[in-house]
């Protein structure tokens, strides 16, 4: 998709929660911008005794009370593998080593993973006959029955690979995977709810996958997830993707470097690279283990206390409490305050401890939150809300959440979702609701898709990143829908798009383009809102229409984009889908400047535009500035080829208005020089002591 030149840098990715003075703030780069905004109006009255004595939301019904022993979102969902709670998952393809607890596969599983393993061969290598052997071998399991199977299948539906597109059959195949447990399905039919704003049936499903997600964190440290956009609108995001090489990458050496020589700090930075797979680093538990248990001999506490994590989880480890809560205690001696959270985790559920002391839990979580740690905040929040061992107390239980949700602590969130679902401390909201809970869903361990994306593109492997970012694009991350799309438009045929019969033809390719920029857009992605408004105005992918066009840059003007202003100004100023207004134009044009200064130069040659339109209305001057794209295609042609955007012609045309407007300002004041020659008298000076004066 040809496009306008885009300044990328106005996108602000922040959420942020008010409720009465307090802000909370939160960056989170896979997700959408938004403004939830919590007034005193959405709070229950104080004097509402029934939000005190209705069931409990946490339990499904059943009331809550002081004696109450479990610990809302850590019951035996916590003891799964990733692998367990993202059942049908594409790990055994990109991380085959990390696969734990594989029971006995079917003959509908070889099949399955048969089929898929052909299909990233296929994108890999650009084999279109290998992709249709692999679709068969997918679809011949699905008809079977096999819910993974119809998952990916529903994905092919949805996106015309190889199969005519058909958005009602993807739905159907997703209802079925979704219905035997695969919680990818149940993500794209979330997100197709969410899209249709069906908030009632996305919210039951947003909550079922946010809980996932949440039992698959650690107990106090929030998921560390990198999604990272691969460019920058027009360009790659070079300086992302130079942190994202993995062990190639210079700081990743310097620091394995100074772990080498004895580091504890680079130990414990090392480690944490391969335990979440961070900076393109293949993921790696063993190696990150091994790192952690060197950094915690020179005595470092963040190792003491991740490792007290890992133990307590089982994460990459066997599970062993004791061990846990050994080095908690270490981490904790050290002054490592967050250490705290985990000791009063297994205190409360009464691992690695003699008994349960809900006493002593709470005293580790209130030492937490004393010293700024949100795990603390959050965990109390929780005791408060299911009164264990306190007397429940929804308002304060909120308040603690909210203190948390302002430290970007996920699980805070899930939880003022579940307030806002069932109307408990706060008034019921769907929409609201549904929002938190995707924000939470989307850091389950499906995002792992995410990050085989990255490593594929960094490998220089665009037909498999192509296909992974297009996989989390259905499933609805912004990230994913952006970058697929990008690529897309960069690599054109090097994408490897699959299409209906073959390879996508250009008219695939721009369509599934447009589709995807839509998707973020609508995700309030102000450089995809720009694209869709490209595309309309110039008709790439879609029937060219000015009014839809116009909406689109309406939506990215509401996030004070310059480019945005002055498409505006320029559909204003040539009454393309606006009306004819030049000095409204010129009021864009002003405003693009005022937002961002490098915008100078155009605004400086639209304006010059305005003024041949203005003084030379209906001269060969203004027909001739109006028919340049159509009487030269072959200097369109050479700006689009050259300058890489199309939206440059523009530019081009209005410095040609300005050469001339400045060669019309030139002859008329030669003229008018001329003509005062003329029409002067000479000097008549009457003595030496008298100054000369002109007499007209």
């Amino acid at each position: 998709m040809n496009r306008k030149t885009h300044n990328p840098r106005y996108k602000f990715p922040v959420i942020i929660l008010t409720i009465a003075l307090l802000f909370i703030t939160v960056t989170n780069a896979a997700s959408p911008p938004f403004l939830l905004v919590i007034s005193k109006d959405d709070l229950v009255d104080a004097g509402d005794k029934s939000s005190s004595s209705s069931p409990s939301f946490v339990d499904g019904g059943d009331k809550s009370s002081s004696s109450s022993d479990e610990w809302d979102e850590f019951d035996d969902s916590d003891n799964k593998s990733e692998d367990e709670l993202d059942p049908g998952s594409w790990r055994q393809i990109f991380e085959p080593d990390s696969v734990s607890n594989i029971p006995s596969k079917s003959d509908n599983d070889i099949l399955y993973y048969s089929g898929l393993k052909k299909m990233v061969k296929a994108v890999t290598n650009g084999d279109y006959r290998l992709m249709e052997e692999a679709t068969a071998e997918i679809e011949a399991s699905a008809v079977k029955g096999y819910p993974h199977a119809q998952s990916t299948l529903g994905f092919l539906f949805g996106t015309g690979q190889l199969r005519e597109k058909n958005g009602a059959k993807a739905f159907l195949y997703h209802q079925f995977a979704s219905q035997g447990g695969n919680m990818q399905s149940k993500m794209a039919l979330a997100y197709n709810y969410y899209r249709q704003k069906m908030h009632s049936e996305a919210v039951k499903l947003y909550a079922e996958l946010a809980e996932v997600a949440v039992s698959s964190f650690l107990i106090s440290k929030d998921p560390v997830i990198e999604p990272v956009r691969i460019h920058t609108g027009a360009e790659e995001n070079k300086e992302a993707l130079r942190k994202s090489r993995g062990e190639d990458d210079e700081d990743f050496q310097i620091s394995e470097y100074q772990a080498q020589k004895g580091s504890a700090g680079a130990m414990y930075k090392i480690g944490i690279y391969y335990y979440f797979g961070l900076r393109g680093v293949r993921r790696d538990h063993v190696k990150a283990l091994s790192w952690f248990l060197k950094a915690v001999e020179k005595g470092e506490p963040r190792s003491m206390e991740l490792l007290g994590e890992i133990y307590a989880r089982g994460a990459g480890v066997e599970r062993n409490y004791t061990k846990a809560l050994e080095w908690l205690t270490l981490a904790s001696k050290q002054q490592h305050f967050s250490a705290y959270n985990g000791m009063g985790y297994l205190y409360v559920k009464g691992f690695g401890v003699e008994e349960k002391n809900y006493t002593k839990a709470k005293e580790y979580f209130e030492k937490a939150a004393d010293n700024e740690e949100a795990g603390g905040h959050y965990n109390l929040g929780v005791l408060y809300l299911k009164g264990i061992g306190v007397e429940e107390n929804v308002n304060l239980a909120m308040k603690y959440f909210i203190t948390a949700a302002n430290a970007g602590q996920p699980k805070a969130y899930y939880q003022l979702a579940r307030m806002f679902q069932y109307g408990k401390g706060l008034k019921q909201n769907i929409p609201m609701a549904t929002a938190l809970y995707k924000l939470v869903a989307e850091r389950g361990p499906w995002s792992s898709l995410s990050r085989w994306a990255l490593e594929s593109y960094m490998k220089g492997d665009i037909g498999q990143a192509f296909l992974l970012y297009s996989r989390l694009a259905e499933l609805g991350y912004e990230i994913a829908q952006s970058n697929a799309a990008w690529i897309l438009d960069k690599y054109g045929e090097r994408s490897m798009c699959m299409g209906e019969s073959g390879f996508c033809t250009d008219s695939e390719r721009y369509q599934r383009v447009h589709s995807l920029w839509w998707q973020a857009s609508e995700q309030g992605n102000e450089h995809a809102a720009l694209l869709i408004g490209d595309a309309y105005y110039y008709g790439k992918g879609t029937e060219r229409d000015y009014d839809r066009a116009a909406e689109a840059y309406l939506h990215a003007k509401s996030q004070s984009n310059a480019q945005a202003i002055f498409n505006l100004g320029y559909m204003h100023e040539h009454g393309h889908g606006r009306p004819l207004d030049l000095h409204l134009a010129k009021r864009y044009y002003d405003q693009a400047l005022e937002i961002d200064p490098a915008a100078k130069l155009p605004v400086k040659l639209a304006l010059m535009s305005l003024y041949a339109r203005k003084n030379y209305e209906n001269t060969i001057l203004v027909d001739m500035i109006d028919a340049l794209p159509g009487l030269f295609p072959k200097v369109e042609a050479w700006v689009d080829k050259v300058i890489m955007d199309e939206g440059n012609a523009t530019i081009l045309t209005l410095f040609i208005c300005l050469l001339t407007v400045l060669y019309l300002r030139e002859r008329q004041r030669r003229h008018a020089v001329a003509a005062a020659g003329e029409l002067a008298i000479p000097f008549q000076p009457n003595n030496d002591n008298d100054l000369p004066v002109a007499q007209i």
